[in-house]
This record gives structure tokens, sequence and C-alpha cells, in this order.
């Protein structure tokens, strides 16, 4: 039977140390409103070393996914798209895939945040064998057990990629918030480690 195991902590801190190599890391990293103290400009240093971070985290074979939306400030698009990847430039790490998952219907106009979210898996030595793409597009990133989760779509596109197309059997989010992918990854006989900053989302994540 798959395990879950969640601690309440700093994801950060969480992974300055090495993984082991059958691990996968599936994520969201936290939007600027959530670190207010960094500022804009500061956030967008953290963020992309956090994303290089956790890429250095992993085994050369093994992957990290992130699912990020772009946000408007002050009347302007922060494209977190681009902000994962010079993260990932950073790591030495290459991009395997770019999917966009669709929000809300195409073609509906939104406000504040955008009609689709970006999908980015990472790797430093792993390749897409020939024959092993799948859609680019995503038609719904399926229910959200909150405001900030991946969606329940999204979580099963990237542990089913993981399962499929890797060596790894454990996936881990350092910022899991209610547990998510880390419910998709036992769904699909995987296990889980969620690091989460708040208790009450951590203890939230065990038993979800």
């Amino acid at each position: 039977m798959a395990e879950r195991v969640v601690h309440c902590g700093d994801g950060v801190a969480y992974l300055a140390t090495a993984l082991p190599a059958d691990h996968a890391i599936v994520t969201s990293l936290p939007d600027h409103s959530e670190v207010p103290a960094l500022g804009v400009d500061g956030w967008k240093r953290w963020f992309s070393d956090t994303v290089a971070l956790a890429c250095r985290a992993l085994a050369d074979d093994a992957v990290a996914i992130f699912y990020q939306t772009d946000v408007k400030h002050d009347g302007r698009w922060i494209d977190k798209g681009h902000l994962v990847m010079t993260g990932i430039d950073a790591a030495g790490s290459s991009l395997m895939w770019h999917k966009i998952v669709c929000r809300v219907p195409p073609g509906t106009v939104t406000y504040g945040r955008p009609a689709y979210a970006h999908m980015l898996c990472a790797s430093r030595n792993l390749r897409l064998v020939p024959g092993g793409s799948s859609a680019d597009v995503l038609p719904a990133l399926g229910e959200m057990s909150w405001s900030r989760a991946m969606g329940m779509a999204a979580c099963e596109a990237a542990i089913g990629f993981i399962a499929t197309h890797t060596a790894c059997r454990t996936v881990v989010d350092p910022f899991c918030g209610l547990g998510s992918a880390l419910v998709a990854a036992n769904a699909a006989g995987l296990d889980a480690v969620g690091v989460e900053l708040s208790r009450r989302r951590a203890r939230k994540a065990r038993s979800a």
C-alpha cells in the first residue's frame, strides 16, 4: 500500500538536502501575495532560486514538475513559466515538456488570473523516448481542494507521467497545501511526501 508522510515545516529548507534517487517533485510555488515581506522583485528572485534548488535536489534521472498560474501586478502580467525556466536553466536541468492547463473553458474572458496555467517538467538527464509525448493542452484542471490548489486532473497527468516514464516511486511536494498531488500519487500506487508550513493545512493533507 502506498504511504504518505506530511511534515509541517519549511519546504525550502527541506530541499536543501539531496533527495533519494527514486524521488520526483510535483509542486506549485507560492505567489508573491503569500510572501509579502519579499516584495515583488524579491519574490521573483526567490521563486527562480527555489525552482533551481528543487531541480538540484533530485537525482539526474528524476523529474521536477511545476504547476503555476500567472498573476497580474500593477496592471502587468508576471509570467511564471519564465520564472520556472530561469530556475531550470540555473540548475543545469532541461525542459522535457511544457503543457498548458485550461482553468476555464477556452474562449472565456477572465480577470486577474489567466484562463490557463503552466505545467513544466524538467530533468538533468532524462529525455522523452520516441512516442512518449502526450497532449500539450489539458482541457480542464479538475477539482480543486482550495483556491490555490493544483486541480486533480493536472495532478493526475503529472503523476501519470512519473509513474509511466520514470523510475521514481516517491513524489515530493515541498509546498503541498491540502495535499492534492499527494492524493494523486497514492492513487497511482506511489509513495508521497509533503511539506507544508501551515499546521492546519498539513493536518488536512495527512488525511486527504
